[in-house]
């Protein structure tokens, strides 16, 4: 394993930047970390001197990039999308999962869970079935149907404890009964993709629902007579809101509304991404539906719904800084140090410190990646 010393950035920690800092890593953990100069260690140093060092990044929802989808669950063409994202700073993921019917999703669960074993994937999150038709976006509306607990846990079992979280609409019969038994298993419960009043909603929070999937993507909208799943989620100090930064999905004003309002303690920047993602425009499948990616954004063929975006981390981080006011230390924690923690891998990844795993960024001043250290390695680019 590298040895090595990354030395004379403005390095991010928990307490606060080291400018300039540096820190050593080892056998894939970071062992030291301070300001000035490094200590003498007999390893390699790396000079970064006036670029960002912070924490690798930590995509809770994503469903594939490089020309690759998750749900193709070929370990070589997953690994493909794994890559095209870490090249661009992500390097811990999630596997998302769109609708499908339950027997096809049980094996799509059941092939990724052995990723997830190897350690390719933090998890596996599904984004569907259990989602409203009303507001099913680029779901196929045919497919979604109630959360039966049969089907549930069918898809549990299929992954063996790779199923990190499943997003539900709240106002789906048995929807509070299944949020309640995702967390007994220790699945963490989403509201996503619903056309609920306050009142649907509110149930399957206090049931133990905690994150809000692609918040005001989805959902019914925020109205000043009735909240609906945005007001309730969103003020809510339970749940921490996923937000999509492409600036396409939710407006940079917006956007900072809703990180403002609910903090660096509940804020979580995701990708969405499709296949398209790190590739360019043209045709996909997502769900067995037929999607144009046009300048970038993806949508339902003939101009229909979003479907999903072409986004990466990196470009998210800089979206949230440069558009929407958020300030190094504020993305930081929304595009690390929180998405770990919802995952409970905040004692292993997320943040710069003694002990945790040597996943890091190097950002220009431009705020583009220079370099991405994965488990103490340099990812290719």
């Amino acid at each position: 394993m590298t040895h090595l010393v990354i030395s004379g950035g403005k390095v991010v920690t928990p307490d606060g930047v080291l400018d300039p800092g540096w820190l050593e890593v080892e056998n894939g953990t970071i062992t030291a970390i301070g300001s000035g100069s490094p200590q003498q260690s007999g390893a390699a140093i790396t000079d970064v001197a006036g670029a960002w060092v912070i924490p690798g990044f930590v995509d809770i929802h994503c469903h594939g990039g490089g020309g690759e989808a998750f749900t193709d669950t070929d370990p070589l063409r997953v690994g493909t999308a794994v890559d095209a994202h870490r090249r661009h700073g992500t390097t811990t993921m999630l596997a998302s999962l769109v609708s499908r019917p339950v027997p096809e999703l049980v094996n799509q669960v059941a092939a990724l869970a052995e990723l997830v074993q190897e350690g390719l994937l933090a998890g596996i999150h599904l984004e569907g079935p259990f989602l409203s038709a009303a507001r099913c976006g680029a779901h196929d509306p045919a497919i979604l149907c109630p959360p039966e607990p049969e089907s549930v846990r069918k898809l549990l079992a299929a992954g063996q404890g790779a199923v990190s979280m499943i997003t539900i609409a709240p106002e789906l019969d048995g929807a509070v009964h299944a949020v309640r038994g995702l967390v007994d298993s220790g699945v963490i419960a989403a509201i996503g993709h619903t056309d609920a009043t306050e009142a649907s909603v509110l149930p399957a929070i206090d049931a133990g629902a905690t994150v809000a999937t692609h918040l005001f993507n989805g959902m019914r909208p925020l109205h000043h007579r009735e909240p609906g799943p945005i007001g309730a989620l969103l003020d809510d100090p339970r749940v921490t809101v996923e937000l999509i930064v492409d600036l396409v999905h939710v407006h940079p004003t917006v956007v900072r509304l809703a990180a403002r309002h609910a903090g660096p303690g509940r804020t979580v920047l995701i990708t969405d991404a499709i296949a398209a993602a790190g590739v360019g425009d043209g045709v996909y499948d997502v769900g067995g539906l037929e999607v144009t990616v046009t300048d970038g954004v993806p949508r339902i063929a003939g101009g229909g719904s979003l479907a999903g975006s072409t986004l990466t981390m990196d470009a998210a981080f800089r979206n949230l800084v440069q558009h929407c006011g958020l300030t190094i230390r504020e993305a930081v924690t929304a595009t690390s140090t929180r998405p770990a923690a919802v995952l409970g891998l905040g004692e292993e990844t997320g943040s710069l410190a003694v002990g945790m795993a040597a996943d890091l960024v190097v950002l220009d001043d431009g705020l583009r990646p220079a370099g991405v250290l994965a488990r103490g390695e340099w990812v290719k680019s």
